[in-house]
């Protein structure tokens, strides 16, 4: 390991020990950060799939149902791509380990109309759109999950090098210049001894 290019001196030393007592107190507080930032990513992870897959299974029914209606007269797919529903989204930050991540709150406004004549189309089509409408609050929880998720793996990734660039970089750097000061300051001081024992020998 290659150590730094300091005069080795005791104001130096004495500021190489500072430097490593922080880096060391900051390697500990990174690596516990990133501890408690991989629970909560895998606690995410799982809230993740387990929508994803709620969703997937509400999807699958929802089109299930829209195939069995059998198709819909043309006034009725024009009817579909109204809004059923009126709904407010609060968008805003939240903090989680130092991240800021995306929050989304939905409210709805009054209740769920079809928007076309009850008589003009088959049970299974009100079904459809009903599942579909409902789904909007979930879909909108999913994409904030996989956000945080998204944004939570990107700063987890950023940590560990740090954590990484602390414990196998900096912190041995600062170590071997130390002990390559303890060293030369014992080096010095024997040679001190050494002069002082010739000239006491010499007087």
């Amino acid at each position: 390991m290659s150590r730094l290019n300091v005069n080795p001196t005791r104001m130096e030393l004495r500021r190489l020990k500072d430097r490593l007592k922080t880096a060391e107190r900051g390697h500990k507080l990174l690596k516990d950060k990133s501890d408690e930032m991989v629970r909560q990513f895998l606690v995410l992870i799982k809230e993740n799939k387990r929508l994803r897959e709620e969703i997937e299974g509400e999807i699958a029914d929802a089109l299930k149902a829209f195939a069995m209606s059998g198709g819909a007269p043309l006034e009725v797919v024009q009817a579909i791509a109204l809004p059923t529903l009126t709904a407010s989204v609060t968008v805003g930050t939240k903090n989680v380990m130092g991240v800021d991540v995306p929050y989304m709150q939905t409210k709805r406004v009054g209740e769920v109309r079809l928007p076309y004549a009850l008589c003009s189309a088959p049970a299974e089509l009100d079904d459809a759109v009903l599942k579909l409408t409902a789904l909007a609050d979930k879909l909108l929880h999913l994409a904030e999950v996989e956000k945080t998720c998204n944004m939570l793996a990107d700063e987890i990734e950023k940590n560990r090098r740090r954590v990484n660039a602390l414990e196998y970089v900096m912190i041995p750097q600062l170590q071997e210049t130390i002990k390559y000061i303890l060293m030369k300051l014992d080096e010095n001081e024997r040679a001190a001894i050494v002069r002082l024992m010739k000239v006491k020998d010499n007087t």
